[in-house]
């Protein structure tokens, strides 16, 4: 019997890239419905067809997934972010867990950019000013990003990317990473409460993790200069976004543009009402050149691992098996 391969979910129209990548490997690919389902359901799959690997994009494969294999060698994310998968319970299985690293850093780099533009030069605002019928070019009150801080929290690959599109427009930049100290990529790195003191713009691009959990949340927002930006582009959980809303509702955000939320899909109705919010469905990572290069590398990983060969993009250290 070959191989069997679960596609958790997908957030594209089919499956035909992975499918190719493990058929002509000679293995099985089973794929769930596009829309996550429940842990309980992905735990039943995983049951039902004993994979030798799983691949996933935003369901979650809980640590009673990874053990209602008994076959399973590696699941692998489709995407960065690993917090919906049990990567302690893979450790001690022996199962390998991987990702796509960097496969979206221009994307991710470009939505962050973008957001700060659509601040500075009203864009949002504007659009909507105008499709109500108004007609106010003198109530514009826009900025010089020229004349701004700009504050990076995370600087791996995509916050350094970041960074390099963001010294076109001649703006100043500040990072903060709990890994690093004096300067990287050229720019000043600093604790994160000089950095959102002194910052007109914050971007968040950090990881979601224990200690990153409301990283942003009140005490943090309130350090800000007074009308200024937030964009968080990374997870949801590491923004308290009951914080965000109080702050705009203040006025010491003037604006938050976020490309994820804690509460994902829902919106709260108090975020929706703030005329300074600029919501986009989590679709920072997603380009036509960056899905496909996501899909086909994750399925390769899994199929190198299944024909005996380590992964390329290894997260963790899986325990010997007796």
């Amino acid at each position: 019997m070959p191989d069997t391969v679960l596609l958790t979910d997908y957030a594209w129209p089919d499956d035909s890239i992975e499918r190719e990548v493990v058929e002509a490997a000679g293995m099985r690919l089973v794929a769930g419905p596009a829309a996550p389902l429940p842990a309980k359901d992905i735990e039943a799959l995983v049951a039902a067809h004993q994979p030798a690997g799983i691949m996933t994009c935003w369901a979650e494969v809980s640590a009673d997934a990874i053990a209602a294999s008994k076959p399973l060698k590696i699941v692998a994310r489709l995407g960065v972010g690993l917090d919906n998968i049990s990567v302690r319970a893979a450790t001690a299985r022996g199962v390998w867990v991987t990702n796509v690293p960097d496969y979206c850093v221009e994307e991710v780099s470009d939505h962050a950019v973008g957001f700060a533009l659509a601040w500075t030069r009203g864009l949002v605002h504007f659009d909507r000013e105008v499709r109500e019928g108004r007609w106010v070019p003198a109530s514009a009150n826009l900025r010089r990003l020229a004349a701004l801080t700009c504050g990076i929290v995370g600087f791996g690959r995509i916050g350094r990317a970041t960074a390099r599109k963001l010294a076109a427009f001649g703006c100043r930049l500040l990072a903060h990473d709990p890994h690093l100290s004096g300067e990287a990529a050229g720019v000043p790195c600093v604790d994160l409460a000089t950095l959102l003191s002194q910052s007109d713009i914050v971007i968040v691009h950090a990881p979601l993790l224990p200690n990153t959990h409301h990283m942003i949340n009140r005490e943090r927002l309130a350090l800000m200069p007074k009308g200024g930006l937030l964009i968080n582009v990374s997870r949801g959980g590491v923004v308290n976004t009951d914080a965000v809303i109080e702050a705009l509702q203040s006025g010491q955000l003037s604006a938050a543009a976020l490309d994820v939320l804690e509460s994902e899909p829902n919106v709260p109705s108090a975020l929706l009402a703030q005329p300074g919010a600029m919501l986009t469905p989590h679709v920072a990572f997603s380009s036509d050149a960056s899905l496909a290069e996501l899909r086909r590398r994750a399925a390769e990983e899994v199929v190198r691992v299944l024909q005996g060969h380590s992964p390329e993009e290894p997260r963790n250290v899986p325990a010997m098996q007796p």
